[in-house]
């Protein structure tokens, strides 16, 4: 059966289990869209658009992640990190409905704002959930902790994500940092960051190999103990692209110039073109072509009609996820404001080469954000 198929047959009785006890809820909800409509343009009348609301009246989840690749224009991805099964597709679906073309989670234990202890799911398995839910974005971990699994099973997973999302899969990656998830799970968190990164890089040569119908042995005295690894069924994309997370100068962004399609980072300006520079003399070295690695610059939007009112429902949210202010309040990848700001902002980051925008949202789930982002930050980039 299709993924839209699944989606057509199962929505009906999902919907009676899920609101089942919420009545009032999911009245008030719908009276607020009634008053809304009156006033509003037509709209969408597609299945997310008829049930969306109502779920989102009954379910929180704790973030998103919207993502789109400027050089085409092409708005793509969404993260989430609490499951229900309802709201988890529906949120799927809505993402691609609204025309995104990638669809991101986290690769973390624990989560990393607030409090550590909050509800948050393995990530690949969530991958595979959209995979099912899902048309036409792709897939992909933003980015995979290589502490937490042998490469080759990282491998292997990306492969088979691949085959269910029918040729969506983005394999993501990073060295890894968060101490209190790998101490908790006895993971090896190494001496530190410059050992996990010569892990990460080792690790991604090899899965590189793999992914493209090679096989990999591991050198002497290396981190892992791969002997002459294969594996069958190859992805169905000619080449599976690979992320690499981080700006680390001496080796992530080697590793990255050595074997990235894509490189996510994040930071002021200054300090993105200072990387670039750096990645372009990594490039160099290894005779690769800094051309053909899609930048992708990580920020944090709420979109209101002004920056005032974004900020309120920044800070909302913030409270929502037991996150002090205090710990976020320096962060300059919280972009709060109206969607001129936004692409405003944006531009000089485009022009520097990150044709592709991360946007993490934070609960509860911000659809207006959604839609501006897509519906009127985009248009204004591509008029310039």
């Amino acid at each position: 059966m299709t993924a839209g198929g699944w989606w057509t047959e199962s929505t009906s009785a999902i919907l009676k289990l899920v609101l089942a006890g919420a009545t009032l809820v999911v009245v008030a909800w719908g009276l607020a869209r009634q008053r809304q409509a009156a006033t509003s343009p037509a709209r969408s009348t597609s299945a997310i658009e008829k049930v969306r609301g109502k779920i989102l009246g009954v379910l929180g989840v704790l973030g998103f992640m919207a993502y789109f690749n400027f050089g085409a224009f092409h708005f793509n991805g969404i993260y989430v990190h609490l499951w229900d099964s309802l709201h988890h597709v529906l949120g799927a679906k809505y993402v691609d409905e609204l025309g995104y073309d990638h669809l991101w989670t986290w690769d973390h234990l624990y989560a990393i704002f607030g409090d550590p202890y909050q509800p948050i799911f393995e990530g690949w398995m969530a991958l595979a959930g959209w995979a099912m839910a899902t048309e036409r974005t792709r897939l992909g971990l933003l980015v995979g902790a290589n502490t937490f699994r042998n490469p080759g099973l990282t491998a292997k997973l990306a492969e088979t994500l691949d085959h269910i999302s029918g040729g969506r899969a983005i394999l993501g990656i990073g060295g890894a940092w968060f101490d209190l998830e790998h101490k908790a799970h006895g993971i090896d968190f190494g001496s530190g960051f410059g050992q996990r990164l010569d892990w990460m890089d080792e690790a991604v040569a090899a899965m590189r190999a793999v992914i493209d119908g090679g096989s990999a042995t591991s050198a002497t005295g290396g981190r892992y103990a791969f002997d002459d690894l294969r594996h069958q069924p190859l992805p169905l994309q000619k080449r599976l692209p690979i992320m690499i997370g981080g700006s680390g100068e001496k080796k992530t962004l080697r590793s990255v110039a050595k074997y990235a399609d894509m490189w996510n980072a994040m930071g002021p300006l200054d300090v993105m073109a200072h990387k670039v520079d750096v990645l372009k003399r990594h490039c160099d070295e290894v005779g690769r072509d800094v051309s053909e690695i899609e930048f992708t610059l990580g920020v944090k939007f709420t979109i209101r009609d002004s920056k005032e009112e974004a900020d309120r429902v920044w800070h909302a949210a913030m409270e929502h996820n037991r996150t002090p202010m205090s710990e976020v309040e320096d962060d300059d990848t919280f972009w709060n404001g109206s969607p001129e700001q936004m692409a405003e902002k944006l531009r000089p980051y485009v022009d520097l080469g990150f044709r592709t925008v991360i946007s993490e949202q934070p609960a509860p789930y911000d659809t207006e954000t959604l839609e501006r982002f897509i519906g009127e930050v985009k248009p204004l980039i591509e008029r310039g």
